[in-house]
């Protein structure tokens, strides 16, 4: 076997080990929900069977969010009112092993560890960046492995 089809069997396999025959999704996927807007949004996570579950609104933002068929993962898009390079994508899922492949990913597509911190509601956060892009893993508290790990992708 060449190595063309090496790579080529290689990424299909990461490709549907991610999609999770529909369920999650891979991290360009996640880039591409984030540059349609909320009404593409919500017709692409429909394709996918995935159903409403809230929406959330502010004076600031929009956010929809939306389980998968086995309520497994959730996806959410926020979209800002005034600062519409603040829109971003949510995706959560509750599998430690999910989190470990994602992170391997975007290191081995050149992200770089940039800040770390707490969010209000005690989650650690990890930013990534790599050139403009900027990706967001926020995972449990210690302790506490019921809570999703999350991603977000920002614009």
């Amino acid at each position: 076997m060449n190595h063309f089809k090496i790579v080529s069997t290689l990424i299909l396999i990461l490709v549907l080990h991610f999609q999770g025959f529909g369920q999650a999704f891979s991290l360009d996927q996640l880039e591409k929900f984030n540059k349609m807007d909320m009404t593409s949004f919500k017709v692409e996570i429909k394709k996918l069977k995935y159903s409403y579950y809230d929406k959330t609104e502010s004076s600031e933002f929009n956010l929809y969010e939306y389980d998968s068929p086995d309520f497994q993962y959730k996806i959410g898009k926020f979209e800002y009112t005034n600062e519409k390079s603040a829109d971003r994508v949510e995706f959560q899922f509750k599998n430690k092993s999910e989190y470990d492949q994602y992170l391997k990913t975007i290191i081995d597509l050149g992200y770089k560890k940039t800040e770390t911190g707490k969010i209000p509601g005690g989650e650690t956060f990890v930013d990534y960046f790599k050139n403009k892009l900027h990706i967001r893993f926020i995972f449990p508290p210690a302790g506490q492995k019921n809570e999703p790990y999350t991603i977000l992708v920002f614009k």
